[in-house]
């Protein structure tokens, strides 16, 4: 198993304790150390969510694998102490632990509530919510100096945790599409989170990060590709797990994996149109996500041929798509080291996913921790490069329309920007990012 602890804790010092390279150079680039900031709370908070939602899900159907994903999710939140420390000190680090650890504990309690129609219980659950808002809410004011004013801390947290109730009633309620709909706008909401909460810490203590901008275009891009890129790996470990399971919302997690595949197909559409935004999608859908299906059928029939067959798709996938990637940005991703980057995204889902269908869930979600992570070198290392290639684009000031976290409509100034997403969303780690991850192993 993947050292994922070591890991978490070494980029978290690389993150917030050592000075970037980066700034010597007055070109605009997403490798500053308040991105590097921002891109961290994007990936533990958004993991947070993920994180909280599902064991909801899985506790209330009391499913086996339900206390491992309550063990990640308060790993999760313990892995967000250094980083407070190395800001804030021990003494700020500890009062954050307790506070944000202990609010995943009403997750059992509402699933208690829900479980026996208890609607005392349900409101003693929401009143330990408010709580943990205004004291949480508090917390964050005091420790940024009010850069993150008390009412703005409070109101972002509120929004969060009603989405995370908002998914969880829906489930129980079967209303799937409702619920999918939840998490989906629930996650996008963590990196809203994430920007506002890292601008605060840069603005109060610029010196510690070098007078970088955790909110410049260039921060930006690097955080809407984490946001891309994690969704789709969330949502194809959750879809091959219900698929597995034969779920009753297994449709639904793949209505929104489907969902997720429109904002791809729509930035290419726009560049190269319909025949074009077609052929990728054609690739996507059958060489990749529903090769990923076949996965799971194989596996529930016990079909070794079918299941080798599934996976050739895989690897065809991964070297198709590194091939076009390598001809896309001419050289920039070359094809060798996009394949490789693809194909180790693909190894994380289906080293999950093979755990999971083992009933060895401590196995699949330190799996899943680790693929999840993987993600979040996409906005580093193709951010930059999309940077370097086009750094007039990346000025200081905001144009009038810059795209949103990756589910909004299209602006003229971002299409050629977006196109470099689509095609490169799986694929932008790169040697670099692929090297670090296979030195640990």
């Amino acid at each position: 198993m993947k050292h994922l602890k070591k890991i978490t804790i070494m980029m978290l010092a690389l993150v917030l304790l050592v000075p970037s390279l980066a700034m010597a150079s007055n070109s605009p680039t997403v490798k500053t150390p308040a991105a590097d900031l921002r891109s961290t709370l994007d990936q533990l908070l958004s993991e947070h969510f993920v994180l909280a939602t599902t064991y909801m899900m899985k506790s209330y159907d009391d499913a086996p694998d339900a206390e491992q994903v309550w063990e990640k999710l308060d790993q999760n939140a313990a892995d967000m102490t250094p980083a407070i420390a190395s800001v804030y000190g021990e003494e700020a680090a500890a009062q954050f632990e307790e506070i944000f650890r202990g609010h995943n504990d009403y997750s059992d309690a509402f699933v208690e509530a829900a479980k026996n129609d208890d609607a005392d219980a349900r409101e003693m659950a929401e009143a330990e919510v408010d709580e943990f808002v205004n004291e949480f809410g508090s917390f964050l004011a005091a420790a940024t100096d009010g850069n993150l004013p008390e009412d703005a801390a409070k109101e972002a947290l509120k929004a969060h945790e009603q989405d995370v109730v908002n998914v969880f009633d829906h489930y129980v309620n079967g209303d799937y599409q409702e619920a999918y709909t939840a998490f989906r706008e629930g996650f996008q909401r963590m990196f809203t989170v994430s920007e506002a909460l890292s601008t605060a810490i840069v603005t109060q203590m610029p010196d510690q990060f070098e007078g970088s901008k955790a909110d410049t275009k260039a921060a930006d891009l690097r955080s809407n590709l984490n946001a891309l890129a994690a969704e789709h790996f969330a949502l194809a470990v959750l879809e091959m797990q219900k698929g597995y399971d034969q779920a009753e919302d297994y449709d639904f997690v793949t209505w929104a994996e489907n969902e997720h595949t429109k904002d791809f197909t729509a930035a290419i559409a726009s560049i190269y149109g319909e025949d074009g935004a077609a052929q990728f999608e054609q690739v996507w859908q059958q060489d990749h996500i529903n090769a990923q299906a076949d996965v799971v059928s194989a596996a529930l029939e016990g079909d070794e041929e079918a299941k080798q067959m599934a996976e050739d798709s895989l690897q065809l996938f991964a070297k198709d798509f590194g091939a076009f990637l390598d001809a896309a940005t001419e050289g920039n991703l070359p094809a060798d080291a996009a394949t490789e980057a693809v194909w180790s995204h693909e190894e994380d889902v289906l080293e999950t996913f093979e755990s999971y269908a083992g009933e060895d869930y401590e196995a699949a979600y330190d799996s899943f921790r680790e693929g999840y992570a993987f993600m979040f070198g996409i906005g580093e290392t193709l951010g930059d490069a999309i940077v370097m290639q086009m750094p007039e684009q990346f000025g200081t000031e905001m144009p009038d329309a810059m795209p949103d976290t990756g589910l909004g409509g299209m602006s003229d100034q971002g299409q050629y920007i977006w196109m470099w997403i689509a095609f490169g969303v799986l694929a932008a780690a790169g040697a670099g990012f692929v090297y670090r991850k296979k030195a640990t192993e």
